[in-house]
């Protein structure tokens, strides 16, 4: 009988995708964006957690290409500017070096320096989204894990369907919880699919450089037309470059 926490699973491996992982990142994704743009954001304690974080550039840009959300973005960014101002510029006050001539030098001024930079590099970095997906990303990882074990119609599935190399890497570390035997077919499992990806990626790619010679010009495309976004999303899981050479 499939579990509530089974359907998000089962309909990434049912779907037209390449890869289940990034079609169950990126509805996640766009959860937590729409969340954080919604009225979430008037909440107190989401606004002490944007207070603090802001948003990475990449979803900082995301939230920003919502036209509905505008006004929530802008009321975000005030008080989180703010309070990084409050803070970085209390800190930035305090690591200006004294001048200094002669032997009277300070000792600490390097020190003062580098624990400003710490902190500004902290705090840039810092992102809700992303902790929210990520955390969203290892509950998937673990229901993957546990319909392997125990539900005999998701293998078929997961031997049909061939993750991008970002997330076959999150399964192989997830693989060290099952025991010898059943890590031995699940990561089998892994390397049938990465080696067949790999071949037709690598034949679609040369055959997309070879349809550069003029002697292949009125050869047909076959499936290497979208080759290099393909391997592209492959190797490293963005799916923007990809989506957006398949729209045009």
């Amino acid at each position: 009988m499939e579990k509530i926490y089974m359907i998000p699973v089962n309909d990434a491996y049912d779907s037209d995708c390449e890869c289940p992982l990034c079609s169950l990142r990126d509805k996640a994704e766009k959860n937590y964006l729409d969340y954080y743009l919604g009225p979430s954001l008037m909440e107190p304690d989401t606004r002490k957690i944007t207070n603090k974080t802001g948003f990475c550039p990449v979803h900082m840009g995301m939230l920003n290409n919502s036209e509905a959300g505008r006004l929530g973005l802008g009321l975000m960014l005030h008080t989180h500017l703010k309070d990084m101002d409050a803070e970085v510029t209390s800190k930035l006050e305090q690591s200006v070096p004294q001048a200094s001539s002669g032997f009277l030098k300070g000792k600490d001024y390097k020190a003062k320096l580098t624990a400003c930079a710490d902190l500004i590099d902290k705090r840039v970095a810092t992102c809700p989204i992303c902790d929210n997906i990520n955390d969203a990303m290892g509950h998937y990882i673990d229901v993957i894990i546990w319909m392997f074990k125990h539900d005999s119609a998701f293998k078929p599935k997961l031997q049909n369907k061939t993750c991008c190399l970002p997330h076959t890497s999150l399964l192989l570390r997830a693989a060290t919880n099952l025991s010898q035997s059943d890590a031995a077919e699940f990561v089998t499992i892994l390397l049938n699919n990465s080696k067949e990806t790999f071949k037709v990626l690598e034949d679609d790619v040369e055959w997309f450089t070879l349809k550069f010679d003029y002697r292949n010009k009125d050869k047909p495309w076959g499936n290497s037309k979208n080759a290099i976004q393909r391997s592209m999303r492959f190797l490293s899981s963005d799916r923007r470059d990809f989506d957006e050479q398949r729209a045009k």
